[in-house]
Formats: C-alpha cells, sequence, structure tokens
C-alpha cells in the first residue's frame, strides 16, 4: 500500500485557483497515537513537530511536500507537559517544559531548517512544585508579530488571591532581555486574567476581568500593560457605562503603537448581544483612545439570523479573528457556533468559563486562553453525546471612526456528532483579498470550499477541491499560514495524519 501511497502523496493537485501538494503519511504516524505541531516554514522546508507516545522528532518536508528527514529529538525527556515553537526565516526556537523529581524545567533550543542544533538547550527558569505529578503547563509562551521580542512567564497564586508573575523577555536567540517579579492583586475569586499578547517594541499586555457572577458575563475590566524594563504593571479600567461584556479579543497594532482591543458587548446579564465594544490605547501616551459602543443596525442583525430571532441573532457568535488596517480601521470575524448535549443544554457563558472552549475562564486556566500544544482528535475534541453546530461567518469592516463600511456572511452549515475535528475554517491573508477555507458537506462528502473577500466586502468562490475524492479528510482550522500565498493543512487519508500545502 506505501508504494502505492507515493504515487498519490507528493503529487501536486493544480485548478485554476490553488495548487495544492500532499505529503505522503509516514508509517508512524497513525492518528490516533499521534500528536503534532505545524512549526511553519523554515529556510525552504515546512517544519512539522510529531509526538507518538512519547517518542518526538521533527518531521522536514521540501517544497514538494516530500519527506527530506524525520530527526528524532532524542535531548528531549519522555515526558513533556509542555512546548511551543517560534519559527524564523533561518531557524525556530523550541520552548519546552518538563518535570523531574520535585522540579519543573523550562528550557528553550534554537534548531535550523534541518531541525539541528545551532546551539545547546538553554535553561530559562525553574520551579519547586512539590511531589505531585504536574499535567498542566507552568510556563506561558507569547511573542511579537514580528517575533523579535519573545515572552516566557509563569504565575503563581498566593492565598490573598494575588496574581505573582515571573517574566523573561528573550531576543530571537533566547538571549535574556529582561526579568521581572510583579504582583497584581485579584480581589475575588471570580477575577481572571486572559488574552495575552506581546508588541514588537516588548510591552506585554493582557486584561483582567471580573463577571457579573459566577458563570456571567463581564462587568468590570481593565488592559494591565508591563513596559519592557520596567518591574510593574499599568491597570487601566474600562468604562464599561453599566453594560456587560463577552471575551475581549486583543491586536496589536505596532505600526501606531497601540494595542486594538475588542468585545461583543451586552444591556443586561445573560441578554443579547447588542453589538461591540472597540477602541485602543496608546502605550506612549499611556491612554486609551476611541473606545466606543457599537450597536448592530437591525438590517445587519437580520441577515446574521441562523435560525433565531433577530434580536437574539449575534447571540451565538464569536469573535475569530481581528485585523487592524492602516488607516485607522479594523475588519472583525466572527463565527456562529454551538453544541448540543443530551446531558446539558447549551450555555454560551458556561462554554466561555469551560477549558474545552476556544478560551478558558475557569481555574487552572484562568490566566492563560487554553489550547492544545497539539492537535490530536481524541485528546481534546472528542465528546461522546455531543453535537457541534459551526455555521455563518460574519465579516464586519469598521473605518477609524467606529462606522460599519461594509459588512458579509459565509453562508455555511457545518454539523458533526462527536468530534468537531473537521468543522470551522481556516482564514488565510494574502494581502489583496482574504480567503475562508472550510469543508462543505455534499452527498456525503467533504468539500473543500474556499471563499474570498475583497477589501470592498465582495465574496467570491474559488474553484472547490473535492477533499474526498482520494480519501482525505480535512482539518482547515488546524491550517497553519506558513507565508504570504502559503497555507499547510493537516488531513487524515486511512487513518494516516498528512499534510496539504496550498499556494494560492
Amino acid at each position: 500500500m506505501l508504494i502505492f501511497l507515493g504515487l498519490l502523496y507528493g503529487t501536486p493537485y493544480v485548478s485554476d485557483a490553488q495548487r495544492i501538494t500532499y505529503s505522503r503519511p509516514e508509517q508512524d504516524d497513525d492518528y490516533r497515537n499521534t500528536e503534532f505541531e505545524i512549526i511553519g516554514k523554515v529556510g525552504e522546508h515546512i517544519e512539522v513537530f510529531k509526538n507518538n507516545r512519547d517518542h518526538y522528532a521533527i518531521s522536514v518536508y521540501n517544497q514538494d511536500m516530500e519527506l527530506e528527514k524525520r530527526v528524532p529529538l532524542t535531548f528531549l525527556p519522555r515526558k513533556l507537559i509542555n512546548v511551543d515553537f517560534i519559527p524564523y526565516d533561518d531557524h525556530f526556537q523550541m520552548i519546552y517544559q518538563f518535570q523531574r523529581n520535585n522540579l519543573v524545567y523550562c528550557y528553550g533550543v534554537s534548531l535550523n531548517e534541518d531541525a539541528t542544533f545551532t546551539d545547546p538547550p538553554v535553561l530559562i527558569d525553574s520551579s519547586e512544585v512539590g511531589s505531585y505529578e504536574v499535567k498542566t503547563k507552568i510556563y506561558s509562551v507569547q511573542h511579537s508579530d514580528d517575533k523579535s521580542q519573545v515572552m516566557i512567564y509563569k504565575i503563581n497564586r498566593d492565598k490573598k488571591y494575588n496574581n505573582i508573575f515571573y517574566t523573561f523577555l528573550l531576543d530571537a536567540r533566547l538571549q535574556l532581555q529582561n526579568n521581572s517579579r510583579v504582583v497584581i492583586p485579584l480581589e475575588n475569586k471570580r477575577n481572571f486574567l486572559s488574552n495575552f499578547l506581546l508588541t514588537n517594541d516588548g510591552n506585554f499586555a493582557f486584561v483582567k476581568l471580573s463577571p457579573a457572577g459566577s458563570g456571567d458575563n463581564i462587568s468590570e475590566a481593565q488592559l494591565v500593560v508591563k513596559a519592557p524594563t520596567v518591574d510593574s504593571f499599568e491597570v487601566h479600567d474600562l468604562d464599561l457605562k453599566g453594560k456587560y461584556l463577552d471575551e475581549i479579543k486583543l491586536k496589536a497594532d505596532n505600526m501606531n503603537k497601540k494595542i486594538f482591543l475588542a468585545s461583543f458587548y451586552y444591556l443586561q446579564r445573560r441578554g443579547n448581544v447588542e453589538g461591540l465594544y472597540a477602541g485602543e490605547y496608546n502605550w506612549d501616551q499611556h491612554q486609551f483612545e476611541g473606545l466606543k459602543f457599537i450597536t448592530f443596525s437591525d438590517e445587519l442583525k437580520m441577515n446574521a439570523r441562523v435560525q433565531v430571532s433577530q434580536n437574539s441573532a449575534f447571540n451565538n457568535y464569536f469573535i475569530r479573528n481581528l485585523v487592524v488596517r492602516n488607516d485607522g480601521g479594523f475588519l472583525l470575524t466572527a463565527e456562529s457556533y454551538y453544541s448540543s448535549s443530551r446531558y446539558q443544554p447549551w450555555d454560551r457563558w458556561g462554554y466561555l468559563s469551560s477549558p474545552w472552549g476556544y478560551s478558558a475562564y475557569s481555574y487552572p486556566y484562568y490566566y492563560s486562553p487554553y489550547s492544545p500544544w497539539y492537535y490530536s482528535p481524541y485528546y481534546w475534541d472528542n465528546n461522546r453525546g455531543t453535537t457541534y453546530h459551526y455555521d455563518y461567518v460574519a465579516i464586519l469592516s469598521y473605518d477609524g471612526s467606529g462606522k460599519l463600511q461594509w459588512s458579509n456572511f459565509i453562508p455555511k452549515e457545518q454539523t458533526a456528532d462527536d468530534n468537531a475535528s473537521f468543522l470551522s475554517y481556516k482564514m488565510v491573508n494574502i494581502g489583496n483579498e482574504l480567503l475562508f477555507t472550510y469543508n462543505e458537506l455534499f452527498r456525503r462528502s467533504y468539500l473543500l470550499t474556499a471563499v474570498s473577500v475583497t477589501p470592498d466586502g465582495k465574496l467570491g468562490k474559488l474553484p472547490t477541491l473535492r477533499s474526498l475524492d482520494r480519501g482525505y479528510a480535512w482539518m482547515p482550522r488546524f491550517g497553519v499560514q506558513v507565508s504570504a500565498r502559503q497555507v499547510v493543512i493537516p488531513c487524515i487519508y486511512r487513518n494516516y495524519i498528512c499534510f496539504a500545502k496550498i499556494d494560492f
């Protein structure tokens, strides 16, 4: 069989819209036992990290998605707690943590495009954890958009609910630039920290949120900022004017030295989504600019409806992407999502406060959005008795004053029982337009569909690839954009994991 597969894989599929090249599945990559992360493009190679029952390796693919080598990472301990990757043009960083006896160690190492050392691993920090086995990560990693700055941090919480930050600011070669110990108080158990980011200047920012009640909307919010060489936080209150917020998304606007933030807002606890709360924070001026509540019109709500009333049209939407434009405007995408279960009814706020949601508000993930460092369909996205629904995608474009310039909706409707791995979408920004790739059910088969969105909001459907014609099952939302017009998307072929590179 593997000889036959070799004739199929490594052969590009070419259409009028895209060129698709498949990798050949490796014999060890049974998708039930293999966890992976697409690292990205390094030099002229595509790098993929794989973990097969605590045996770790980097698969190095060329531009034709042919496997050039599989490099075992024999220097790693048998059981990692977590690993993060940051790709560069000529190397990639690997930040990993593991437990040995009563200590958790965090190391960093740089590897070149052949997945070999450029320098020996560097110890970044260690933490005493006692005699119990640590199963969740202690250290989190953020990097700036230009990857010149890397922040590694851990948070301890004391008995008075103070959060004690230990931060390590590194450069692209893992050289330490600054380390700090900073304390931020949490007034009660329900307070939490979320949506961390790092700017190109090394500013570390996140939001501190307080829900109105257990599993409720946000009634109080603050933006917290730490300058790169200052051992203290600036805390800025958001004026909510008695309204309530959803999860707050942050995006660095490095060109203008601002942090953009956006959230859905409500007029009352557990009410209907009324519109957007959006604006910017200028980190040079240390103040907010243009924060405002932007109400959704009745026409917009009508267009957003998916089997619900007009007033509740946006209640199942979650903000997925923020694109900040150079002219001061912004573009936002949101996806309609909900699940149904025979065990419990759907609850948006319960979903947001669950570690299995897109972002977690609950301890022990209170300080960081929960995101598995690898993908495995049997690890986190497999719930028996649950039906997942991923429907319309809203695309909203606003000018610098907060006025809606245009809106459009991708009318997809996706449903799956127990496993949502093949649902949702991947957005690819190719500069002159945005591309949305997702699976579309057609006669019991999935069609990989690509929809383009122009700068003035016009939708165009690219020629469809029949993604299962040769047995492929695509997982678009786990794809990674590796260059200006390339995206790598994981697939499953006959229970093996492989990867498809699409050139748009």
